[in-house]
């Protein structure tokens, strides 16, 4: 019995796929009724809700808890769903008897002065150590891949044969979201190789991809050769005001975005690596990038 939560988003809804395929029976968190599906048990609720939580864990043997904000207003926002929610799975774990957390952070959470999301990211991890659990950590760097809401804006601007990327010394590491969630499911048993340890999972590029790099890969997945324009971090403030102006509250360049974005070094360390002999990533990006971009089309995105 594996608990899940964040279940139905873009990670989650990944794992999901995974799990049935494995053969992994997974009872799962969601806001809002869900259809059907073999191998899964919906538990309807949120992380506020003490007593969902209780009936999602209620028998389990881990809990990957992939849950959180990505996007939010404001600082509060993100503490509200990313801290006090990580500190409600963790309070439920001890009260049910789960000892096994697989708790899904972010790259960002290592640089935390650059943006209420990555402040929040770290506060919680915080709150993962010092739970008594038995404990994994793992900072996906950009996730991308079917369903993807975030790099499918890179995907539509090739499309139209201009892409405006983060400024040109900038360097990013990134993942498949199926080579993710294998990731995940491998570190549920947890053991001496990776209990009370913190991972940062990559597609293997060694030193990341440049942002030129990947516009052009994009570009290529998508059959274009589009003109890359970098942005110095003046005119990714003025773009996110821009979006907020046109798209509002949908808005996905926003101001807590700029932060990290012109950052220079998301590239994950070669200290955290995963140990070789239980995953390594299995999805070459440009075939990735290739198979997302007809993922899109075949879905109508594009």
């Amino acid at each position: 019995m594996l608990a899940v939560t964040g279940a139905t988003g873009f990670v989650g809804q990944a794992l999901l796929d995974r799990a049935v395929a494995a053969g992994v029976y997974v009872r799962a968190l969601a806001r809002k009724p869900q259809s059907p599906r073999a191998g899964i048990e919906w538990i309807a609720g949120d992380l506020d809700d003490r007593a969902a939580l209780a009936a999602l864990l209620d028998g389990a043997e881990a809990v990957i808890h992939i849950a959180g904000v990505v996007n939010a207003p404001d600082s509060a926002h993100f503490e509200a769903a990313n801290v006090n929610g990580t500190l409600n799975v963790i309070e439920a774990c001890l009260a049910c008897g789960v000892q096994r957390l697989v708790h899904v952070s972010s790259l960002s959470a290592r640089e935390p002065e650059l943006s209420a999301y990555g402040a929040s990211k770290a506060r919680a991890e915080k709150l993962v150590r010092a739970s008594g659990l038995d404990w994994t950590i793992v900072r996906p760097p950009g996730i991308y891949g079917p369903r993807d809401v975030d790099y499918f804006e890179m995907f539509r601007l090739a499309k139209w044969g201009i892409m405006p990327v983060p400024p040109r010394d900038g360097r990013a590491s990134i993942i498949h979201v199926d080579d993710l969630a294998r990731l995940l499911l491998a570190l549920v048993p947890g053991g001496e190789e990776v209990s009370h340890q913190v991972f940062e999972p990559d597609d293997g590029h060694k030193h990341g991809w440049s942002h030129y790099e990947l516009a052009r890969a994009v570009g290529w997945a998508m059959g274009r050769r589009p003109w890359v324009v970098h942005l110095g971090r003046k005119s990714l403030e003025r773009a996110a005001r821009a979006d907020r102006f046109v798209r509002g509250r949908k808005a996905r360049l926003t101001p807590d975005r700029v932060g990290y974005m012109s950052h220079p070094d998301w590239v994950v360390s070669p200290f955290a690596r995963l140990p070789a002999g239980l995953w390594q990533p299995q999805i070459a990006t440009r075939e990735g990038l290739k198979a997302t971009a007809q993922w899109y089309r075949d879905n109508k995105w594009l």
